[in-house]
């Protein structure tokens, strides 16, 4: 009998963004004004994008979050409400803009970015508290730390105090309480992050291992670091296990992280195996750079689905 529950409640408390992405022949020098190719606005922010990816999978997403009260903040609502997500605790602050990322990116593909939080940082453990009954009702809590850090910190206490799984995804990477390492279940931070976090280099997978049992050793339980196209490395107290990335036609990496951590939650929360979702999980990023842009290249579940066969039938998961 199939117990797997096919939309698991997944609570994401982070961010959102709105990037403003405008291509240009080469980036400006200092006082220029240049010419652009084209203009694009484009949902983003970590939390967001992992809220988007469980959703479009099929799961009951709800977001704890701040925009801002401006049109970038009404259309991130907009945009939850169209993707299926709760915005219960989605709070309009009327003092702070929308968190905003302006971004340049030239002819040969080099950029600059300019992140403005915005309400993002205005994200308080009082937010969450309000949200309280929402975080206990979920199968995963995920967060990232684009937000204060003592909101995700509070977060993870709710959550662990009647045990609901939590997915920390440490982005961008700072230093971590020990108290909020304690309160993780799964921390899934990339190669660059994984070097800060330990101040170790990742060139190889024996690299990565020993660096991701540094973090063991200060109270994490789980360790998965997402490596690109070299796939993920889990680590626990006991065992490491290598997982090689989907071999696809990548047109555009933007927001596959993300992918990942949206799919490694809905996959953990239906009841699948480790192991299993992780593969899933993969599968999910793999997807998502055949396409470019980030929330636009999430599968839906039906997509994934389809792919998921495709795979299988010629044996390139198990």
């Amino acid at each position: 009998m199939n117990t797997r529950d096919q939309s698991p409640n997944i609570c994401v408390v982070g961010s959102t963004n709105m990037d403003l992405i405008a291509r240009v022949p080469r980036l400006p020098k200092l006082g220029e004004t240049l010419q652009g190719h084209s203009f694009h606005l484009v949902y983003g922010g970590k939390g967001a994008n992992q809220a988007v990816t469980a959703a479009r999978l099929g799961a009951r997403v709800s977001m704890v979050a701040r925009v801002g009260n401006d049109v970038f903040g009404q259309g991130m609502l907009d945009n939850f409400k169209q993707q299926g997500i709760d915005t219960g605790y989605v709070t309009v602050d009327g003092t702070k803009s929308s968190g905003v990322a302006p971004i340049f990116v030239d002819d040969e593909a080099h950029n600059v970015i300019v992140i403005v939080p915005g309400a993002n940082g205005a994200l308080s453990p009082a937010d969450v508290q309000a949200a309280r009954d929402t975080i206990l009702a979920a199968s995963v809590v995920v967060c990232q730390l684009e937000v204060p850090i003592e909101t995700t910190l509070e977060t993870f206490r709710i959550a662990k105090s009647k045990g609901v799984r939590t997915i920390l995804n440490p982005a961008p990477a700072a230093i971590l309480p020990d108290e909020l390492l304690a309160l993780t279940d799964i921390c899934a931070p990339n190669e660059t992050e994984t070097e800060y976090l330990t101040g170790r280099s990742v060139q190889t997978l024996a690299d990565v291992e020993s660096a991701a049992r540094d973090l063991i050793a200060r109270g994490l339980q789980v360790v998965i670091v997402t490596l690109g196209d070299r796939g993920v490395l889990y680590v626990d107290s006991e065992t490491a296990m290598h997982v090689p990335a989907i071999k696809v036609n990548a047109v555009d990496p933007t927001g596959a992280g993300d992918a990942f951590i949206g799919g490694l939650a809905v996959f953990l929360g239906a009841g699948f195996t480790m192991h299993d979702a992780i593969q899933r999980a993969n599968a999910v990023a793999a997807l998502s750079v055949t396409r470019l842009g980030a929330q636009v290249s999430f599968p839906t579940r039906a997509e994934f689905e389809a792919f998921w066969l495709s795979i299988a039938g010629v044996g390139r998961v198990s």
